[in-house]
């Protein structure tokens, strides 16, 4: 064989390969499992060009807590296996409720997160700096898709992109994380809200 033909084909290849890749699933997996309660501030971009804020409350498993920044009247809640989302402008303390495991929210706070065998897990790509995750519901997927993103280094859930199933995308920033702290259960209990708010 020719060496300069051999010398050639190898560069080739170590070239077509890249230097970095995403994070493996087992990674992610381990990264979520390791997460007991964890508190940031988002910043949340919406399809028709406006801006909210607020800050995420979450105690896993099962439980999140998305409180909005005024003038916002909204707060989205996942405790005792439901989502509530609740509207001041429209329900007036009543939520509307799915099931959790209905909405991208269970990838994240199931009791054991496995990324590799997880059915709603349905696109992982990345490079040096990021890795995203996309997954949705495989029994409805008419209903959209969500795309978890994460800082590489140090590994960090940097936030997500909602995508409805209309195809506008909702994107969500998460910043100033801290993780380990300890959450009262009253922040996640979907009937305590309720009741708060009818007095």
């Amino acid at each position: 064989m020719d060496r300069r033909l051999f010398l050639a084909g190898t560069v080739a290849s170590f070239l077509a390969t890249p230097a970095f890749a995403e994070v493996p699933l087992e990674t992610l997996s381990e990264y979520f499992n390791a997460i007991r309660t964890l508190e940031a501030r988002f910043t949340q971009l919406n399809a028709d060009g406006s801006r909210s804020t607020g800050t995420l409350y979450m105690r896993r498993p099962g439980r999140a807590r998305f409180e909005y920044d005024p003038p916002e009247e909204s707060l989205v809640m996942a405790g005792g296996g439901q989502v509530a989302i609740f509207d001041g402008r429209s329900n007036a303390g009543f939520p509307e409720q799915y099931p959790l495991k209905r909405t991208p929210l269970y990838v994240i706070l199931e009791r054991n997160v496995d990324l590799e065998n997880q059915r709603m897990v349905v696109g992982h790509r990345g490079d040096a700096n990021r890795t995203i995750l996309t997954a949705q519901d495989p029994d409805a997927p008419e209903n959209g898709q969500v795309e978890l993103v994460f800082q590489n280094e140090p590994l960090s859930l940097a936030g997500w992109t909602v995508i409805d199933a209309m195809g506008q995308p909702t994107q969500v920033r998460l910043d100033e994380i801290r993780l380990g702290g300890t959450l009262s259960a009253v922040l996640f209990n979907i009937t305590h809200e309720v009741e708060s708010r009818k007095r």
